[in-house]
């Protein structure tokens, strides 16, 4: 039994993140189906894309006995034929009494239809009740429908003095063993990783997940003249998982052309006004990303592509891994390049942020927020 109507919802939404990671590009819900006295009748959550959504699952468990009960779920109930069938159509026929909600659904093809769909059959519904955790918890999927792009992730390691290389590009390794196997745990959750050419030519990386996550991230390099090598590691291992390289218009077809015959896939935008001449446009390159329904994306560096992404807003998310160590060097590499901010944020702009510590190395995440 529960206490009271927020802690069911808690449990909701402690359902609903065991699906991160599975049902991209749809959002994690969670779902809870009570009688009067919170007893527990039925529970589920959306555990994977194209499979069952959380009130279809919840409905399961609960079979005959939902009648007349109160389901409690964190996002609007869908109310559209996709993948599955619309779930406030089955709530209605389940005979459930009341629907509370944690937070309407925004995308265009729901937004307050499940609600009215709900409501119209005499359901009683609330709206509302721990919203801003639900919100927390679908903001990617909600900056994709809304605005027509993917969360990007941020992640670098860096030492105590803000490098993340010597002047020499000696980088291996900074961070230790528990961190870089938290890199691995967020890769597994990705729908792509994102590296600069020269962070691709210098350290020749894998960009795979390892051990194998939820997910397998599509390895993309911005590599305005398509210069990525076929003998590389990323092209080499295509069979694992999917390469891309993001060029500029102007990249050589003696480039372009052998990398499409090795199985890459080379997407090529035109530059802007903002941004270095012949260096392929990074918004373009991103929506383009979200229309491939890619929901969270993970740009892992260099310097220069991270100062970009920082320039141009584009960041949402930071996982930032300080290690106890100190390199000096004026020419030494720093995590964001590019042109930065003019003055100092008067507060700071890292919200809901987390410190941990992991091993001898300490671990930020938060999501970025840019001065008006």
């Amino acid at each position: 039994m529960f206490s009271n109507p927020e802690d069911v919802m808690q449990r909701a939404l402690e359902l609903a993140r065991l699906g991160t990671g599975s049902v991209e590009p749809n959002p994690a819900v969670g779902s809870v189906i009570v009688d009067d006295r919170l007893h527990l009748i039925g529970e589920g959550y959306h555990q994977q894309c194209g499979g069952p959504h959380a009130e279809i699952n919840a409905l399961k468990m609960a079979g005959d006995a939902a009648r007349g009960k109160t389901i409690y779920v964190t996002l609007e109930p869908c109310c559209h034929q996709g993948k599955t069938g619309p779930c406030s159509q089955a709530l209605i026929q389940a005979g459930i009494k009341k629907v509370v909600i944690a937070m309407r659904d925004p995308a265009p093809h729901v937004d307050g239809g499940g609600i009215a769909e709900l409501k119209q059959a005499g359901i009683e519904v609330e709206v509302g009740l721990l919203e801003s955790e639900a919100l927390a918890l679908v903001r990617p999927f909600v900056k994709r429908v809304t605005q027509g792009l993917p969360w990007i992730h941020a992640k670098w390691a860096m030492t105590l003095d803000g490098k993340i290389a010597t002047r020499t590009g000696h980088s291996q390794w900074i961070s230790n063993p528990q961190s870089r196997e938290r890199v691995h745990e967020l890769r597994g959750r990705m729908d792509a990783i994102v590296v600069g050419q020269r962070t691709a030519e210098a350290d020749d990386p894998l960009l795979t997940v390892r051990p194998p996550g939820k997910r397998i991230p599509a390895r993309i390099v911005i590599d305005s003249q398509a210069r990525l090598s076929v003998q590389s590691r990323l092209v080499q291992t295509i069979a694992e998982a999917p390469v891309m390289v993001v060029a500029h218009t102007s990249a050589p077809q003696e480039n372009v052309i052998p990398l499409q015959q090795a199985g890459v896939e080379v997407l090529q935008f035109s530059g802007s006004a903002s941004e270095l001449e012949n260096q392929p446009n990074l918004r373009e390159c991103i929506q383009e990303l979200a229309r491939r329904e890619m929901t969270n994306i993970l740009v892992e560096g260099g310097g220069s592509l991270l100062g970009s992404c920082f320039d141009q807003r584009l960041i949402d998310e930071v996982h930032i891994f300080i290690a106890p160590k100190i390199i000096g060097g004026a020419e030494a590499v720093t995590p964001l390049a590019g042109k930065g901010l003019e003055m100092i944020p008067e507060r700071h702009n890292i919200r809901e942020y987390l410190v941990q510590q992991l091993d001898s190395d300490i671990y930020v995440n938060g999501q970025l927020e840019y001065p008006a």
